[in-house]
């Protein structure tokens, strides 16, 4: 996919009050399950200088053991919002596990604690407190085993935010794949590819590029639904009579957009060339192909929220936590792209 593009843009300001300028973006990180790697790859974070401030967000002591646990020569100090920068240390927000934690046993008794760290999070970044948050895997299982109905970081935020629409979007690998359809069983997705919610999807991706990426006028390749993109109706008629009236009405309105493409060619080289993102309609059509590309590299990011999210592409790896094994490289892009999203923002805004 071709480079970023900067410019003019129909991007808004940043969605934050305004607060006194100060020397750094400030980076709340979200530890997520406390009993996977999410704690040892926040203490990574240590390891590395990142032009901002990072809080990150767990239980202290949770911290503090994990580090013993792993052998890790890192100084913590808790966060002062009115202090100074701790010269040296990781900052740690503490919030109080519900529950004692093992490395690699998961208890849905510490559910809530996993949630608050997102509320905070999120609540942090609307109020102006936090320039934008990045977020460490949590366990979908273990919250709704806790009763907790749960779905995942994406719809959860949107809740909180009162976002009315957003959009997942994976990137790495040189690539960009947002989703129509995120977390949904597959046999529900035909009836959740909709006129109104599909376009709907895409104001708020190619929107979100304009704003976060600085690219003017993003061109996005839009996947059938179907094999073969329906085979001119033979094999589905969604290509037909949703997705290419919806395509049709927006570039009338100026929208670069290409398709729909068959997904088993989407992917190739000669459709990618020149392209900024791809729109594949359900979870499994898009992000083998990103994940193959980029896995331990790759982010997500929530387009459509009035903050800024970014997050790692992989799960809690509960087999790895406290093994000293886990790989930060996710983390440590997400960082670095909440960065970048931070001063798109900012110079769009000026």
């Amino acid at each position: 996919m071709r480079g970023e593009e900067k410019g003019d843009s129909a991007a808004g300001t940043l969605h934050r009050p305004a607060h006194t300028a100060r020397p750094a973006p400030v980076i709340v990180v979200s530890s997520g399950e406390p009993a996977g790697i999410g704690p040892d790859i926040c203490l990574a974070l240590a390891r590395r200088r990142f032009s901002a401030r990072l809080v990150v967000l767990a239980d202290l002591g949770l911290m503090q053991e994990r580090a013993r646990l792993l052998r890790a020569e890192v100084k913590l100090a808790q966060y002062d919002a009115a202090g100074a920068p701790a010269e040296g240390a990781l900052e740690v927000l503490h919030l109080p596990l519900e529950r004692p934690c093992r490395a690699g046993r998961l208890d849905p008794g510490n559910a809530r604690y996993v949630l608050a760290l997102l509320a905070r999070a999120a609540d942090g970044c609307a109020s102006g407190e936090f320039d934008a948050m990045v977020t460490a895997p949590v366990h979908k299982g273990a919250i709704n085993d806790a009763g907790i109905a749960f779905t995942g970081h994406t719809e959860y935020l949107a809740e909180r935010t009162g976002a009315p629409q957003v959009v997942m979007m994976l990137a790495g690998g040189g690539l960009r794949v947002a989703l129509a359809s995120t977390h949904l069983a597959l046999k529900d997705v035909p009836a959740a590819i909709t006129r109104e919610g599909l376009e709907r999807t895409l104001r708020v991706l190619c929107d979100g590029l304009s704003r976060s990426y600085g690219i003017a006028r993003p061109r996005v390749l839009v996947a059938g639904l179907n094999p073969h993109g329906g085979e001119g109706g033979h094999l589905g008629r969604e290509e037909i009579e949703v997705i290419t009236p919806v395509l049709e009405r927006l570039r009338s309105e100026g929208f670069d957009l290409v398709g729909p493409l068959p997904a088993d060619t989407l992917f190739t080289p000669a459709n990618l060339e020149g392209a900024d993102c791809a729109l594949a309609m359900f979870h499994d059509q898009g992000l083998p192909v990103l994940k193959y590309a980029s896995f331990g590299r790759g982010i997500n990011v929530t387009l459509g929220l009035p903050i800024i999210r970014t997050s790692v592409d992989h799960g809690t790896a509960l087999e790895l936590a406290g093994t000293g094994r886990a790989d930060a490289g996710s983390l440590f892009a997400a960082v670095e792209a909440a960065l970048e999203m931070v001063k798109a923002r900012v110079a769009a805004a000026q």
